[in-house]
């Protein structure tokens, strides 16, 4: 298949990356004056956050910015890769993506780009446009060498010497240039940190890319150009340890030599920024973004752990997004972007076709007028010259010896092993604990644990500790909760040198196993250390909503937003709980928080549909389940219902407290439920000779207690942990006693009969039925009791796809033909009232 296409005229775009930028610097540099250049863009244009993907390592990233795909199936899975022949390790290149770049597309499309320093460019690809690959700027590990340039490091290579006078070297690097970033610099021991040689490599490789881009941008013509630097976030993990505000575990020194050092960076990439924008003329867009955050708080890694890829740790989940120009809108922010969403936009912005493969989505929302989205199934799939590398192309191993070296310094990679074999099995192993990770970060957890369990049984990993900790996180979401601990075991017993909180682990297993108390008894003695983190205070708020205790959970939620505000579930937590508290107006800010942050965030989008539903703002609650649903995962009943309650709500023009209990659904599920002896049997009686069928076994017989049978289900015991039988359920009625009604599929739709008997009657007829003396009146059962029926209530609130009718059990003996009516009103079902009520025995009507 062939596809030409007319790309818009007279539009183009330059896309500028700058890994690792974050806003909490940005923001105080702009205050202060210091970044006017960026703060131009923002004021004409666009600016919000940008979502990172999981694991979150640049190449990775950068390539998913590029392809609008995740690794799994771009292919680029870390910072180095097997060489083709298997013989040997060198940094990632072009060769292992697997997918078409935008530039790729543009190539094809008749249009010109030019590619700048882009991680990874190397070999380069022949499109029409100059390509200035992430080899071009390399420097040696010694400042004192002049190595040079790798050859193919530019495209077309016939016109390198239009660069080769470009590049700088760190000997080139003078007192001058060091002063800025390092006011003091004459007083660093260099015997003792090697700060001064890191600085003078990172600001000679970036000035060398920007030499280029200015070159490029000065002297040809074209359609869409994109530059890449690595300052910043090279700078934040040499120097961020050192910012301001000074961390108790940095010595004091070092904090006065090093602290100007992360904001030197800014101010320096900002001054290239200016200068870019002086040789663009006033018809060019322009989009500048990071692959993710960097953390510049009290989670700084002082001392850096010795694992593989350590300095990733220090990345965080939100980027910097800008976009200025004529096509973006004005001085506004956007919401919910992801780096996947960057590839679709810019093709969707020349007017060409959407993959339907692409992962990522067009972003609308900052572009002046809307445009309808094209869309093609595939581009890998349309045949043509789309500028493609030879994959015969073999690079020379030597050639990559100072980039390797490079991110054994930074301590991306661990320096190889001598024996070559040995590095390369390594290598692979590493390849494919990522690719697991990007499973697991796409909900994919079958193909996840198949890699994950392979990789347990390799002899030769070196730490099967990560292994273990990925299975933990499957496990749980596959309710496996024996298995979680086993796997927990494991780690705990490896010589590993991860650092994991396995006790904060052990309380979410817990948890999911409805232990919620022992949960809480395990972090409750963590809350005595110093630094107490967000995940702690997240997990115990977690743990007290389970417990009903929302104003304790609310407590704890506020503590782990006041720690991390960039967590979008932090926020959701904190809005379901003030749904149950009925401050809807107050959850619908932070559920609004909670989809600004993400975008591609459902359960937020649910939560805010809910409070606007409860607030009487039936449209926009509409669009929200309708956003909900778009963005939901595999499965997701619960927004399906909302937004068909919604829908009817609409419609019928129902009040708000009204949830069309009276309509019979197809497939639904009849629960009857209550409190222990207030009933249920007697219910499920009355059902079964209105000729609904009982979903039952028999297997605990009548007795003096009970004396028409209980007409329970087995199963229904262990519903916390396996609730997949209740597909069985549909159309048919089960009982299910009160504090399981929480473990119901939320697949399903389900009639709730809940049996409303008085406390004081219900806890006589269980102290009879137990044989104790009934004067001896459990105060504490009936506090239980009560917190119960008030958690049944919530829970009802915040599930679409439960309806519940509560039945009066003292009107159900002395006013039978009313209350059976509305039991077959609510079910929706014709059932014959007279038969219902001849189950009723008042003589079994006891311990009033």
């Amino acid at each position: 298949m062939t596809m030409r296409m007319t790309p818009k005229k007279n539009r183009k775009l330059l896309l500028i990356g700058w890994d690792a930028a974050d806003w909490d610097i940005i923001w105080p540099l702009i205050r202060q004056g210091k970044m006017p250049a960026l703060e131009s863009l923002i004021k004409r244009g666009v600016h919000g956050n940008i979502s990172t993907l999981h694991p979150p390592y640049s190449p990775m990233l950068w390539t998913s910015v590029a392809t609008g795909k995740t690794p799994d199936k771009h292919g680029i899975l870390g910072f180095i890769e097997v060489t083709p022949d298997g013989k040997s390790v060198r940094p990632v290149t072009t060769l292992s993506r697997k997918s078409r770049a935008i530039w790729n597309i543009f190539h094809n499309q008749g249009m010109k780009s030019n590619l700048v320093s882009w991680w990874p460019s190397f070999p380069t690809e022949p499109i029409n446009g100059f390509v200035v690959s992430d080899r071009f700027q390399k420097t040696h590990q010694d400042p004192r060498v002049m190595t040079p340039m790798s050859t193919g490091s530019v495209h077309p290579w016939d016109k390198h010497d239009l660069f080769k006078g470009l590049r700088m070297f760190p000997f080139e690097i003078t007192k001058a240039h060091i002063l800025p970033f390092i006011p003091q610099a004459d007083k660093v021991d260099q015997d003792k940190h090697k700060g001064l040689n890191a600085l003078a490599k990172i600001v000679s490789e970036n000035t060398s890319v920007h030499n280029a881009a200015t070159r490029l941008l000065r002297t040809t013509k074209w359609d869409f150009m994109a530059v890449y630097h690595d300052l910043i976030d090279h700078f934040c993990h040499s120097f961020m340890k050192y910012h301001p505000p000074k961390h108790p575990g940095v010595d004091a020194n070092n904090f006065e030599l090093f602290k100007d050092a992360v904001n030197g960076a800014y101010i320096f990439q900002d001054m290239m920024l200016e200068r870019t924008l002086k040789l663009i003329d006033e018809n060019t867009d322009v989009m500048i973004m990071s692959d993710h955050g960097f953390e510049s708080g009290e989670k700084r890694i002082i001392n850096m752990p010795d694992v593989q890829a350590a300095p990733s740790l220090e990345h965080r989940q939100f980027g910097m997004f800008v976009a200025a120009g004529p096509s973006f809108k004005t001085n506004e922010r956007v919401y919910g972007l992801s780096i996947m969403d960057i590839g679709p936009t810019i093709l969707h912005y020349y007017g060409l076709s959407v993959g339907r493969d692409m992962d990522g989505k067009v972003n609308q929302e900052f572009f002046k007028y809307e445009e309808e989205v094209k869309f093609i199934d595939s581009w890998e799939q349309v045949e043509g010259d789309f500028g493609e590398i030879d994959p015969s192309v073999k690079t020379d191993v030597l050639s990559d010896e100072q980039t390797m070296e490079q991110l054994v310094e930074l301590g991306y990679v661990e320096r190889l092993d001598e024996r070559i074999e040995v590095a390369v099995r390594n290598t692979r192993i590493d390849l494919k604990h990522n690719l697991a990770r990007v499973h697991l970060g796409k909900k994919d957890f079958d193909n996840a644990a198949t890699i994950l369990n392979e990789l347990i049984l390799e002899p030769n990993a070196r730490d099967h500790a990560p292994f273990h900790m990925d299975m933990v996180s499957i496990c749980l979401q596959r309710k496996e909760f024996k298995k979680a601990l086993e796997h927990l075991e494991a780690v705990s017993k490896a010589q590993t040198k991860e650092q994991y909180n396995l006790e904060l682990i052990k309380s979410k297993i817990y948890s999911a196993m409805g232990r919620p108390k022992d949960a809480l008894a395990i972090l409750e003695d963590q809350l005595d250390r110093k630094l107490v983190s967000s995940s702690i205070y997240f997990q115990i708020g977690q743990i007290n909503f389970e417990l009903g205790s929302f104003q304790e959970a609310m407590k704890y939620f506020e503590l782990a937003i006041e720690k991390d505000s960039q967590k979008p579930n932090y926020h959701a937590a904190m809005a379901e709980v003030l749904l149950q508290l009925d401050e809807v107006e107050e959850a619908a800010e932070y559920a609004l928080t909670s989809v600004e942050l993400v975008k591609y965030f459902p359960q937020g989008h649910l939560l805010l549909g809910q409070a606007l539903e409860r607030m009487g703002d039936l449209e926009n609650a509409k669009i929200a389940f309708e956003m909900a649903n778009r963005l939901r995962p595999r499965s997701f009943p619960k927004a399906e219902q909302a937004l068909e309650n919604i829908q009817e709500k609409l419609n019928l023009e129902l009040a708000l407290n009204d949830k069309a209990s009276f309509k019979y659904r197809e497939n639904q599920i009849v629960i009857v439920s209550g409190l222990p002896r207030s009933g249920t049997s007697m219910m499920m009686q009355i059902l079964e000779k209105a000729g609904i069928e009982i979903l039952q076994d028999d297997k605990r017989e009548a007795d003096e207690s009970n004396p028409k049978g209980y007409y329970e289900y087995e199963p229904v015991k262990s519903l916390f942990k396996d609730n997949t039988w209740l597909n069985l359920a549909q159309n048919k009625a089960v009982k299910v006693v009160a504090p399981l009604l929480k473990y119901l599929s939320k697949s399903y739709r389900y009639k709730v009969v809940f049996m409303n008997r008085d406390i004081d009657q219900v806890i006589r007829s269980q102290q009879k039925m137990l044989g104790k003396n009934e004067k001896d009146y459990p105060v504490h059962l009936h506090n239980q009791f009560q917190k119960l029926l008030k958690s049944v209530e919530g829970w009802q609130k915040m599930e679409p796809g439960v309806e519940i009718l509560y039945v009066n059990h003292s009107k159900m003996m002395n006013n039978s033909k009313q209350e059976l009516e509305r039991i077959a009103n609510f079910l929706g079902l014709d059932l014959d009232v007279k038969a219902m009520a001849s189950v009723i025995d008042t003589k079994l009507h006891r311990n009033r």
